[in-house]
Order: structure tokens, then sequence, then C-alpha cells
């Protein structure tokens, strides 16, 4: 079936530097399953055919501000993980979305992500419907964190979900594996870059 730009957005999660790029506070947790994934190269060419086609081009960062005082004084599991390695601070280089993917005049920013379901804490969900969106395509960090939080939260909104299964990665191949094997099916279509990038060319 393919994808109505004017209905689908694009929604680009975390691609900022402490995850993508080699000096990152967490590039080396997440380094081996990008090269095997490849994506940041298959996500910039599904943005460049989205931009083309006329899909709504979203970025979620996540930032903090400096000493983290948004979260629990006690954070555990992977928010302990950030503030442990002083991640995502606002304004750093770190928190910065890379420069491959950088946005654009047009795109939209969403603002407030603090936690891992983009939906959660930030605007995603008010712009989504205002602008009539009907499906969401997600790539981003991590696999099994964020990425797939959403993914959840969005199919349980009624949006038509699509997961794009080699631009996205997690802290280990077997957890990046799972999540597309067992978890993804189960609350979206999981699909390749050149799949989603097809049904874009089929809807022009």
């Amino acid at each position: 079936m393919p994808l109505d730009p004017a209905t689908t957005a694009l929604v680009l999660i975390e691609y900022q530097n402490e995850f993508t790029t080699d000096g990152g506070a967490l590039h080396g947790a997440v380094a081996e399953v990008m090269e095997q994934t490849n994506m940041l190269a298959n996500t910039a060419d599904v943005v460049q055919a989205a931009r083309a086609a006329g899909v709504t081009i979203m970025h979620a960062p996540i930032t903090f501000a400096a000493g983290y005082n948004e979260l629990s004084s006690h954070p555990y599991g992977i928010l302990k993980g950030v503030v442990d390695g002083t991640a995502f601070v606002k304004g750093s280089w770190g928190a910065a979305i890379v420069d491959e993917l950088a946005p654009q005049e047009g795109d939209i920013v969403i603002e407030g992500k603090r936690g891992l379901d983009t939906f959660a804490s930030t605007n995603l969900d008010f712009i989504l419907r205002s602008k009539g969106i009907k499906t969401i395509v997600l790539g981003g960090f991590l696999t099994n964190c964020c990425v797939e939080s959403t993914m959840r939260t969005g199919y349980e909104n009624g949006y038509q979900v699509i997961t794009l299964t080699d631009c996205t990665s997690a802290t280990s191949v077997a957890e990046h594996e799972n999540a597309i094997a067992y978890d993804y099916p189960m609350f979206s279509k999981p699909m390749t870059a050149a799949e989603v990038i097809a049904e874009m060319g089929d809807g022009s």
C-alpha cells in the first residue's frame, strides 16, 4: 500500500552525537549495531526520499539542563546511564543532531523529550493530529528503548506505525534483533529503508 505523503510523518528519534558519532558518550555502546545496520546512510536515504515526496520530517532529540533536575534524584536503568555519562546536556555538542541529518527548513523539531516514549512529555501527538497525520515512520535509538516505547504508544493512539528495521540501533546485536523479531511486529509494520522509499515513490 503506497504511503500518502500528506498523512505521513517520518519521526527521527535521538540521532544525536552522543549516539551517532565518535566521541559521543554512548557511541561505543551502539557502534557495532550501527555498523551492521548501516543506519545513518539508510536514514539519510529515507529522509531524502521523504522530503522529495512531501512527507513531514520530525526530529525528536532528548535534552536535559545541566544537573538533570528534570529527572528523579535517583534515576535507574537507561536514564542512570545518561546521567552517569553526563550525556545529552542542552546546548552541548553531544546533544546536537548529527550533521548529516540536521534539521532543514520545513522540518519540525519536537520539544520536551525527557524520557523514553517520544509521546510522553512532548507536543508530538498534538502536532501529528493538527497536521492530519495518520502514519508515523520511526527510526533512531535505541531499537528496544525509545523507538520501541514510541512505537507502542503510537499504536495505542491509533496511528499506523512503520518501524525502520535498518535505521535503528541498540547496545547489542541480540537486543536489536530480539526487538525487531518479537516486539515490532506486534505494534507496527517492520520495514527496511528501501521498502519504505519504494512506497513513498509509489505514492507520489
